[in-house]
């Protein structure tokens, strides 16, 4: 009895381990054939999202970025990477300890102070970020990983070896290919696989050294998070399979090949017309990924280039191009994941021609002198801005700022569970025992504190630390009673999915969960509320003021507007689009629309470094409670 119950533990155990592992997998592959835009509930099959995912350039585009630098990053860092562990094995001892701790700084360096010691170190080299950056980083990344899988091998060689093969006649480079690098084989292929594996997966250094345009797989996966995208999951299952048929590969054909030739034939491997095979369509294969890149990312456009910085899933990419061809130009077009990550890019150097940050940081960018003025002379549909977006306390004679979308910042609640009477609660309906474990909250400082000075009845803007302090112990209480769930953008999908009674979540995404989910519904508690305004602005270092100011105004044409409002879903600035979706999107609940009726409502501003600083760290406390 004993001896069996030992032999199905470990069963059971590894069969845990499996679903574990690969469930998640299995399920994204499972909804890869969703017919609805949903993450969580199936609906029926169906192909489009692999239909849409084909035809889209930007996926296709950063497929091969990712490949190719996986490729050319791995081939450079693996050759530096052995020359430097042989170079180190043969070295005094008090150097090769140095080097080989330097080596195993950027493995123990979190990835964001490489990321930005790499932003800071092409800025200062004034290095154009884009596709050569990319490489850079990722080579100098990659090779430390090799140095530590060869150097072991290295160190557990006999080295005189390749001295008696030198004694027998051969050359230093002979004794090399021949005698050293057959020996260190396991290491080197373990090294190289590493290094591929880690700069094809790479996000964090990619995200901050990149540049025109240029975008891995990653960057584009995380761009494609913030809105509800089930193209991911398409792109997923097929980067999955790949992985599959490269390990099947890996596997069966030298499983075949051992069967089909004698154990003599096998060990004179080098002879084997298999791998001579294999080792031509890989020559081939990476030198026409060399020549696309090279052709893709080397020629120099005689077209007139505008550099556009947008918050990721916040255009129509398709209305860009769009705009290429009327105008005869090229747009680079990049995103950002928050104001502060834009922020961060600027200061670092980083140039761009019309970026589109939010009212506080567009405050900020003023006060620091990285704007020019807008001439409204050439935005020809100036007449068609809601007058009310005009008039703002971030921009006062809208000097600089031209607006692009707006909205508010509301509870989203599931008609079905909460009480209509409770809504009279304004924000404080969230520390409503009633609901307890039914909540999600935006996982924003600024949202979170504005909820909890709103129904204190405080500014959102407050510089009162005792205020602050006050929203503090707001949310404390409220995660020590009510046990909210955080959440980013894929509050859209679990709210479709009813998952939760209630959500704070911004009007534009409000508005999208109602279109997929009759149950839901959306108000603005009359406490007040953040009124935020996006705007297109133009930096001091742009190349085209021309080209920038057309392409402005060409967002604000009736047709674009409507288009790309469409698109993203949010409140345009565009007064007759906003009005058309407002009637269609907010049918049956007209509260779910932005309204600056409410005097209580609010812009956020910039607020001064202390206040930040105080606010930041009331914030990490309340994430870690």
């Amino acid at each position: 009895m004993n001896k069996k119950k030992i032999s199905i533990g470990p069963k059971l155990y590894i069969t845990l381990c499996f679903i574990f592992f690969y469930l998640p997998i299995a399920v994204t592959m499972f909804f890869s054939f969703n017919s609805s835009k949903s993450l969580t509930k199936f609906t029926g099959f169906s192909l489009k999202w692999y239909k849409k995912l084909l035809t889209d350039n930007d996926i296709i585009a950063a497929v091969y970025v990712s490949i190719s630098i996986a490729v050319i990053a791995t081939i450079i860092s693996t050759v530096l990477g052995t020359i430097t562990a042989i170079g180190l094995s043969r070295s005094r001892k008090i150097l090769r300890e140095w080097l080989l701790n330097v080596n195993n700084m950027p493995i123990m360096n979190p990835d964001i102070v490489t990321a930005i010691g790499l932003m800071i170190l092409f800025t200062s080299m004034r290095l154009e970020r884009g596709y050569l950056t990319m490489l850079l980083a990722h080579i100098a990344f990659c090779t430390p990983y090799v140095i530590t899988s060869v150097y072991p091998k290295v160190r557990s060689m006999d080295h005189n070896l390749a001295n008696v093969a030198m004694d027998l006649g051969a050359t230093p480079f002979q004794a090399l290919t021949k005698v050293i690098i057959p020996m260190l084989k396991p290491g080197i292929f373990a090294g190289m696989l590493l290094a591929f594996t880690m700069s094809l997966d790479d996000f964090v250094v990619s995200y901050f050294v990149t540049g025109n345009g240029v975008s891995n797989i990653s960057i584009v996966v995380y761009n494609m998070t913030k809105r509800t995208n089930p193209t991911i999951n398409a792109l997923s299952t097929l980067l999955i399979l790949v992985v599959v048929l490269i390990l099947v590969g890996v596997n069966v054909i030298p499983a075949l090949a051992k069967k089909r030739h004698k154990k003599v034939e096998m060990s004179a491997s080098h002879n084997s017309p298999l791998k001579k095979i294999g080792v031509a369509v890989a020559t081939v294969g990476v030198l026409a990924v060399a020549v696309f890149c090279g052709a893709r990312f080397s020629a120099i456009s005689s077209k007139p280039v505008l550099r556009v910085y947008n918050s990721g899933e916040y255009m129509d990419t398709s209305l860009i191009e769009d705009f290429q061809k009327e105008y005869n130009c090229k747009v680079v077009y990049e995103t950002f994941d928050s104001n502060e990550t834009m922020y961060t890019k600027l200061q670092s150097g980083a140039e761009y021609d019309v970026i589109i940050p939010s009212d506080y940081m567009i405050e900020r960018l003023i006060s620091e002198d990285y704007l020019q003025p807008i001439d409204w002379k050439l935005i020809t549909n100036k007449d068609k801005i809601i007058p009310k977006l005009l008039k703002n306390d971030f921009d006062p004679d809208n000097k600089y700022t031209v607006p692009y979308y707006w909205g508010t910042v509301g509870i989203l609640y599931d008609k079905t569970v909460v009480d209509e009477n409770d809504l009279k609660e304004g924000w404080n309906i969230l520390r409503n025992k009633k609901y307890s474990g039914q909540i999600y909250m935006y996982d924003s400082e600024r949202d979170s504190f504005m909820v909890a000075l709103k129904d204190l009845g405080y500014s959102m803007n407050t510089r009162n630390k005792d205020e602050l302090k006050q929203a503090y112990n707001w949310l404390i209480e409220q995660n020590n009673t009510m046990k909210p769930v955080y959440v980013g953008d894929d509050v859209m999908d679990n709210m479709i999915s009813g998952n939760k009674a209630m959500a704070v979540v911004y009007s534009g995404d409000g508005s999208y969960v109602i279109n997929e989910n009759d149950n839901m519904g959306f108000f603005v508690p009359d406490q007040g509320s953040n009124v935020w305004t996006d705007g297109m602005v133009i930096t001091k270092k742009c190349k085209n003021t021309k080209l920038a100011h057309q392409f402005i105004d060409y967002f604000l044409s009736y047709d674009v507007a409507e288009q790309n409002t469409d698109y993203i879903g949010y409140d345009s600035a565009v007064k007759s689009v906003y009005e058309y979706f407002k009637n269609d999107a907010y049918a049956g609940n007209p509260g779910c629309g932005p309204d600056t009726s409410n005097p209580k409502n609010e812009v956020f501003k910039d607020q001064p470094q202390d206040i930040k600083a105080y606010s930041s760290s009331l914030w990490t406390k309340v994430k870690s409670h």
